[in-house]
């Protein structure tokens, strides 16, 4: 069936935000004479819990829990690296690609309201979404499917017309489980085979250039 609707992830697909939380992170293990794990940023990307996650393996390193302060200022660093940074590449062109031929888009994000919409807005954006649906309207967060089943819900409309986004795996699961086709796009931390479970994977969204992704299966395409 022709998709009816674009359903984007929020947090590393329209704006690099996981790169400013990362090196956030890799700022305060340097603080303390560590150097941030790959396994424990993969262990936490995409995940609402990734905060407790990392400062859990910090305080392990370190022998002692982290100060408020120390969190306070973590998340300030991450906040102002965020709002540096700007749609990623192929955003504008694929929402006004939707727009045109009357696709509606939806943003599905494990992240709160205020950030996703703030960054929305700041990106001057959020009129381009017909909803936004954030992590404190569900239960569970991704990778379970609650957030893309809400949407398709409120937006009248089933998983057979629906084309996910995601940036990763965490992402890509959640999608399919509500019975999505996916299209995943690693951000800059991401991998590429990571996300071998979506129908397709692209280096960015400038190779989108359908809309109706047939479903998948085992093969990554090219560049």
């Amino acid at each position: 069936m022709p998709t009816d609707t674009l359903l984007w992830d929020f947090d590393g697909l329209i704006c690099d935000t996981e790169r400013a939380a990362y090196r956030s992170w890799e700022l305060l293990y340097a603080r303390h004479g560590q150097v941030f794990p790959d396994e424990v940023w993969e262990a936490m990307a995409g995940r609402a819990t990734g905060e407790s996650h990392a400062a859990q393996d910090l305080a392990g390193r370190l022998g002692r829990d982290l100060s408020v302060e120390e969190m306070t200022e973590r998340r300030a660093v991450k906040a102002r690296l965020a709002d540096a940074e700007p749609l990623r590449p192929g955003v504008a062109r694929l929402l006004e690609n939707a727009g045109r031929r009357g696709i509606r888009c939806a943003v599905v994000s494990s992240s709160d309201g205020d950030w996703v919409r703030g960054h929305l807005e700041r990106l001057r954006v959020l009129d381009r979404f017909t909803l936004v649906v954030t992590g404190e309207q569900v239960e569970a967060r991704k990778p379970a499917p609650d957030l893309y089943l809400r949407a398709l819900d409120l937006l009248g409309t089933g998983p057979d017309t629906g084309l996910a986004l995601e940036d990763s795996p965490i992402g890509v699961a959640a999608a399919k489980a509500a019975g999505l086709t996916c299209v995943a796009v690693p951000g800059a931390r991401g991998v590429r085979t990571e996300l071998i479970k979506a129908d397709m994977v692209l280096d960015s969204l400038e190779q989108l250039e359908r809309f109706d992704v047939p479903r998948k299966t085992t093969k990554v395409m090219d560049a």
